[in-house]
């Protein structure tokens, strides 16, 4: 327990049995008021460790949410009335005298108990809403997440380095925020979408062991795991393989897992990316349920039925223990047909004349050994319902594994974790409008040395040396084994069709760079709103975060973003022009 100071002897969660018969002075807010007769109230006094009672002479002028000071004696509460449910239940304070240190008008919202509040809402008044048990809980457990990767980071050797928030534009993937420079008219600098080049430098500069908590921001779509700003460990290592920076990673999940949570976490699986499409039909699939994607091409592909005839049939077992009316079914077809699929296949297993049999519009294309060999390939029993796509690879588990999810991930514990490393992601994910490879990750990412000679040949095939980490089908952050070597970090940008012109301007900086004796490194980044998110039982980020934007990026608090004025404009010579 934290010291009490200034105006509080203790803090409310510290007011117990072993006080009985002392004087204590508490600072708080009120969190009821309940009147006894003409003369008497009882005050519910609330901080962020919990509530204490307060005995005291009727005040009409004091209202919930006020902040006040109570200065009385602990006493244990008449026989009966103890609260089991709090940590003072056993006491209360008598004699006390209430000290009004800041009144407070009526609030929009009740702050105490479980009281539903419209987001818009909560966010508009977002310092009352921060009072709330709720949210005291979730911003100290990320509190306690970011001091658990501090911990863990220093132990390991790794030293914080602070990055510049005001940097040069670089091809990482996603929108910059563009910020004018009134010494350098017409020129912008951009607000980093994160340190992955400064933290390149830092490892020619000899910081072998690098890590920062880095703001970064992304002028992209917001969603319920995404913000313009977010928080992410970022960190850096030199004269490492792949394996060594996972475990760098691995030991602070472990600490942050401990620090939350109270549980000690034993290692983390991994799997390739082809494995978790092909299994999973997602590169972060969630594990907290079971019904994998299994591979029914030869059984049903080879066959005379047309619904079947595709280059892969992948099937599962559908993630769901209530049986699906037939319209649910019907649904279920549409959402694989509006996914890209052709069709979707369901079975049900039902008890035959010769036990488990199939049920369904394609059963009677299927003879008995097809049959049996359909339940024993996806483990079924009687009661079960089954679904399979006919199409190309990538659609069939596309398809499939989002129907998984679907169907698997309602009513799912939030407190269960199944971390996930993911390994050998492809170095890229397409093409672009010109034909040039895209780059998955970042464009500074080494290739598999396996796959070099499929550069100029076959560059879809590369496979490159990154790694993700999931969490309960959340990607929390990726990694990879940088490129150290000027002529490989050249030949990348040959590929994605950037010139030597173009590069020497872009990133001219970090090419010289790798002339000075640049060291073999990699690192990783991983969110740290979303880990936060996590380890508090919250879908959604905007729960971890004080004063988040909405979905479509406002801030209804200060009502941000606001037009300035023209003569703020004018001293970094823009001109606002309206859109059409």
């Amino acid at each position: 327990m934290i010291k009490a100071a200034g105006l509080r002897t203790h803090y409310c969660a510290e007011v117990t049995a072993q006080l009985v018969g002392e004087k204590a002075s508490l600072c708080g807010w009120v969190n009821s008021v309940r009147d006894h007769g003409e003369h008497l109230s009882f005050v519910d006094i609330r901080d962020h460790t919990g509530t204490v009672q307060i005995v005291t002479e009727r005040n009409p002028e004091l209202r919930t949410e006020s902040a006040i000071r109570a200065v009385g004696v602990v006493a244990r509460r008449p026989e009966g009335t103890d609260n089991p449910h709090i940590a003072s239940g056993e006491v209360e304070l008598r004699e006390a005298s209430i000290e009004l240190l800041g009144p407070a008008a009526v609030t929009p919202f009740t702050i105490g108990g479980h009281t539903e509040v419209e987001e818009s809402t909560r966010l508009r008044y977002r310092y009352l809403d921060l009072r709330r048990e709720r949210m005291q809980s979730n911003l100290r457990t990320r509190a306690k997440v970011n001091q658990a990767i501090r911990t863990a980071m220093e132990r390991q050797g790794f030293c914080e380095v602070e990055t510049p928030l005001l940097w040069t534009p670089t091809p990482e993937g996603a929108r910059e925020f563009l910020v004018p420079s009134r010494l350098q008219p017409g020129n912008f600098y951009v607000l980093p979408q994160s340190p992955q080049i400064a933290k390149q430098l830092l490892m020619v500069g000899g910081f072998d062991r690098y890590y920062q908590i880095a703001r970064c921001l992304r002028d992209e779509d917001l969603r319920a795991d995404r913000q313009f700003e977010f928080t992410q460990l970022d960190m850096e290592a030199s004269f490492v393989t792949q394996h060594d920076v996972r475990a760098f990673i691995t030991e602070v999940i472990v600490e942050v897992v401990r620090a939350t949570r109270g549980a000690e976490l034993e290692g983390i699986g991994q799997i390739t990316w082809f494995e978790a499409m092909d299994r999973y039909g997602v590169d972060k699939p969630d594990l907290r349920f079971g019904s994998p994607l299994v591979d029914l091409t030869e059984l049903l592909g080879q066959g005379d039925i047309r619904a079947f005839a595709a280059p892969c049939v992948k099937g599962i077992k559908a993630p769901t223990s209530e049986p699906l009316s037939r319209s649910r079914l019907d649904a279920l077809v549409e959402r694989a047909k509006s996914l890209g699929a052709k069709g979707l296949a369901w079975f049900r297993v039902v008890e035959g004349d010769g036990g488990a049999t199939l049920e369904s519009p394609l059963a009677k294309f299927l003879d008995e050994q097809r049959t049996a060999a359909f339940i024993e390939a996806l483990g079924l029993q009687v009661g079960d319902l089954a679904l399979a796509v006919a199409d190309g690879w990538e659609t069939a588990v596309k398809v499939l594994g989002q129907i998984r999810l679907d169907l698997g991930r309602p009513g799912l514990d939030h407190s269960e974790l199944h971390f996930l490393w993911v390994v050998d992601f492809p170095l890229f994910e397409g093409l672009d409008e010109d034909g040039n490879p895209v780059s998955a990750h970042h464009p500074f990412t080494m290739p598999n040395e396996e796959d070099f000679g499929l550069l100029d040949t076959d560059p879809l095939r590369v496979r490159s040396q990154s790694y993700d980490l999931v969490l309960n089908g959340w990607e929390l952050g990726s990694g990879s084994i940088r490129i150290h070597r000027g002529d490989i970090q050249a030949k990348i940008f040959e590929v994605i069709g950037i010139d030597p012109d173009e590069a020497a301007s872009r990133f001219g900086f970090l090419l010289d760079a790798f002339r000075y004796g640049a060291p073999p490194h990699g690192g990783f980044a991983f969110g740290i709103d979303r880990l936060a998110a996590m380890m508090s039982g919250e879908e959604n980020i905007r729960e971890v975060i004080a004063f988040p934007k909405t979905q479509s990026g406002l801030d209804p608090l200060t009502n941000a973003p606001k037009p300035v004025a023209q003569g703020v404009l004018d001293l970094v010579g823009l001109t606002v022009k309206a859109r059409r």
